[in-house]
């Protein structure tokens, strides 16, 4: 169950690991995926998420850049300076779909628009709408704008739709435009790094597939320039232009031991350096990646392979500091968090990266979007007072196109081999073929993972017949070390369940090499390997020294991490307690949620006048907010004194609430009965009319059943000193009668105090719904905290 090993044994063994050859992943076209748990959102990425992000694309005018850069087209640029980025990655995302089943309409929907990109390239090899569009003269002068991150989507995005299609034309657009940067970017030219990381990784993809070093050797410039001033182009300051730590920029690459900065570019540039690893051998980058490998997972990633604790710089803060509500855990650093760790477990041949990496797919990557696939997380929070919610799409639109991208590539992290070493990494229902160069094996898994630990190999070899397996034992099943950041209490049944192995139907022991189960001999056709995996309920508890687990325990079962949600235990999670003798069972659910494995049994309710028992379940964290939208735990507490006891319902929060405005933030937070701490509470949720500035607005109560209301209370959201909501200018109070909306009669006040309610008491009147009529200060927004009704 252990993340790692002990700290002092780490390094030593990472360097005699780096002294066997890296591993050679099995590409995406080699591994076909029968029906299963990935097959089926392999499938709702191309019918849903594919197309939606086609639309989107269009809608939001990241096509139309395109034209407009090609003169096809009249209009400045449109949308953030680096939304090029985001039709690369949604071309790539065709393309892994195109390589697991191919579709003419969607073929055809690619070829267009990469014909749209390669009329936008300028002879000299660059294309970025924003500078083509906005001022080609500035090209390259501000960073910002993320020039070479944009590129080095486009690569990948060439290289992924060639792969799958044999087309070479975002492939040729492509290597010019990373021609370009080379004649740009290098010693004796501009000497500078990328705010954003992400070409780096990009370029050694091209020079993995065209052999043309001067790629490797521009990737290798960008990560060793890093941290460096003595030869950095200075800014306007006159200074050397440093980025800083939250570009990573803060010192070189070899030097760095902590994780900082930017969860998603660290996680490209590590990517990227764990790449350059497994081609130089290069001792300096080798022990970096490890220290930065064990400060992330032993100090700052979620249980749910989430990163990120904070929204500041939607990254990292100190070690241990890793709040449930407030955590950050973008989508996109969940993803990058499995891209290096896919790329260290390549470079060593140690699966505790394939841990990582099944982790973070399964949970924080997953949880990114939504069962239909047409809604997406930006940000993923282990606990919700209910505020958080998947929207069809973002105004920086980076995650959605990269699930698109993430889910139809996801077989090309099952397998990888050194000769004729095969590692088997992940477990998916599928045929995988290996090749060493001169012989073949051919592999049938089929297992109902990651809802049944039971894995069915049989094996075919064409030509030599002597091949090793390796066959990953999961770190949940094995013994957990003292000082790692995630340990279960103990299995439900308190014994440590063990893997069990059989080959053609014989019994065989686990003959262990670094967490994999070696079966070394001479293969014939039909042969099989049956992998027992046991998956009990564990409960896990987070070191000491993670304040906000404290007496909490959290969920899992084989590799999914569950959470409580709301809408199964009453309209609310902050009450339950899981004291440590909770009997707790696993139930399929073909019914709930697409079918998944729930947790049932029996939990403790706090109430205002002591505790009940009360029926639990837990579902999976991915498939959180499918239903409907309210409060959510993946942390609950063992003992009742640490729950909360939900206030008694009132006339506000059995109302429905509606707004002029679909807001970005919560509309159930005005009737949620968390008490404010001041109208600058960011801890709390809000419903806010942002980015409405100046307006008229309104939000509404509909009640059950018409009531005789007298007063309200209003807790007014003022972020003044961080962000742009204030008091309103004016407000009043309406009520409905008979269809029409009428001013309250008397009203005592209308104030707009901050810190505090401001009540108003009218003459009683009974109606269906009462309306707040809202007039915001010019050039501001507004919201509110709480809104009572009596």
């Amino acid at each position: 169950m252990g993340l790692s090993l002990g700290l002092s044994a780490l390094s030593a063994l990472f360097f005699s690991l780096m002294a066997a050859e890296p591993l050679t992943p099995a590409p995406f076209t080699r591994v076909k995926l029968d029906a299963g748990f990935w097959a089926g959102w392999i499938s709702i990425n191309r019918t849903e998420v594919l197309p939606h992000c086609f639309d989107q694309c269009e809608k939001m005018g990241k096509i139309d850049n395109f034209l407009k850069a090609a003169g096809r087209l009249k209009g400045g640029h449109e949308g953030a300076p680096w939304e090029d980025s985001d039709v690369y990655k949604v071309l790539e995302g065709a393309a892994y779909s195109l390589a697991f089943e191919r579709d003419s309409a969607i073929e055809k929907i690619a070829d267009d628009l990469i014909e749209k990109i390669a009329a936008a390239q300028r002879p000299d090899g660059y294309l970025h709408t924003h500078f083509q569009l906005r001022g080609i003269e500035k090209r390259w002068t501000d960073d910002s704008a993320h020039e070479t991150y944009c590129a080095g989507h486009l690569i990948e995005a060439g290289i992924a739709y060639f792969q799958a299609t044999g087309k070479r034309r975002l492939l040729d657009v492509a290597i010019r435009f990373a021609d370009h940067i080379d004649s740009v970017f290098g010693p004796g030219k501009l000497v500078d790094v990328p705010q954003h990381e992400e070409i780096e990784l990009a370029l050694v993809k091209l020079w993995r597939l065209t052999k043309e070093d001067r790629y490797l050797k521009l990737a290798q410039f960008f990560v060793e320039e890093r941290g460096r001033m003595d030869t950095r182009r200075t800014g306007p300051d006159g200074k050397p232009r440093s980025w800083g730590e939250t570009c990573q920029d803060h010192k070189p690459v070899r030097e760095q031991s902590e994780i900082v900065g930017h969860a998603v570019r660290a996680m490209y540039l590590f990517s990227g350096v764990a790449d350059l690893a497994a081609i130089t051998g290069d001792a300096g980058y080798c022990d970096a990646l490890e220290r930065i490998w064990t400060n992330t997972t032993q100090r700052k990633m979620y249980i749910t392979g989430g990163l990120g604790s904070t929204a500041r710089h939607e990254g990292f803060t100190d070690g241990y500091d890793l709040p449930n509500e407030s955590a950050y855990c973008e989508t996109c650093a969940a993803i990058a968090l499995v891209f290096m760790n896919h790329r260290m477990g390549l470079l060593t041949g140690e699966s505790r990266f394939a841990d990582i990496v099944e982790r973070a797919m399964y949970n924080g990557a997953l949880s990114g979007v939504s069962l239909d696939g047409r809604h997406f997380f930006y940000v993923n929070p282990l606990a919700s007072a209910g505020q958080h919610h998947r929207a069809p799409w973002h105004g920086c639109a980076c995650c959605p196109t990269n699930i698109v991208r993430f889910l139809p590539a996801i077989a090309g992290y099952a397998y990888a081999h050194r000769g004729r070493d095969v590692f088997i990494n992940q477990f998916m229902p599928g045929r995988a073929t290996i090749s060493d160069g001169e012989n073949e094996l051919s592999l049938q898994m089929a297992t109902k993972y990651p809802w049944d630990g039971d894995i069915r190999l049989t094996i075919n070899p064409k030509g030599a017949e002597d091949w090793t397996l390796r066959l990953r034992i999961p770190g949940w099943l094995r013994p957990s070390d003292s000082d790692d950041l995630y340990t279960p209490v103990q299995p439900i049944n308190s014994q440590q369940p063990t893997a069990t192995l059989k080959i053609n139907g014989q019994d065989t022991p686990l003959a262990m090499d670094h967490g994999y189960a070696c079966i070394a001999r001479k293969w014939k056709p039909g042969d099989t390997v049956e992998l027992s995996l046991p998956m009990p309920i564990v409960r896990m508890k987070a070191h000491p020294n993670v304040k906000a687990d404290v007496g909490r325990v959290a969920l899992q079962r084989g590799p999914i991490v569950y959470c409580a949600e709301g809408i199964d235990h009453g309209g609310d999670v902050r009450q339950l307690a899981l004291p440590a003798d909770a009997p707790l069972n696993a139930e399929w659910r073909p019914d709930l949620l697409n079918g998944v494995m729930t947790i049932v049994g029996i939990a403790q309710a706090r109430t205002e006048s002591g505790a009940a028992t009360v029926p639990f379940q837990a579902v999976p964290y991915y498939a959180w907010d499918n239903r409907e939208q309210g409060p959510m735990a993946v942390w609950l507490p063992e003992s009742i004194e640490l729950a909360q006891a939900v206030p008694p319902p009132t006339i506000a929060s059995e109302s429905a609430v509606t707004t002029s405005f679909q807001t970005r933030d919560s509309l159930l937070a005005v009737k949620d009965r968390i008490e404010p701490k001041s109208s600058n509470d960011h801890s709390i949720p809000r419903m806010t009319w942002w980015d409405h500035r100046g307006t008229h607005e309104w939000i509404q109560y509909t009640f059950k059943e018409a009531q005789k209301v007298r007063a309200v209370e209003v807790y007014w959201f003022d972020d003044t000193g961080t962000g742009q909501c204030r008091a309103p200018k004016s407000w009043r109070i309406l009520y409905l009668d008979n269809g029409e909306w009428k001013e309250v009669v008397k009203p005592s006040s209308y104030d707009a105090f901050l810190n505090q309610y401001n009540r108003t008491v009218f003459k009683p009147v009974m109606t269906d719904a009462l309306r707040l009529d809202v007039e915001l200060q010019p050039g501001f927004s507004g919201g509110i905290l709480e809104w009572r009704v009596e």
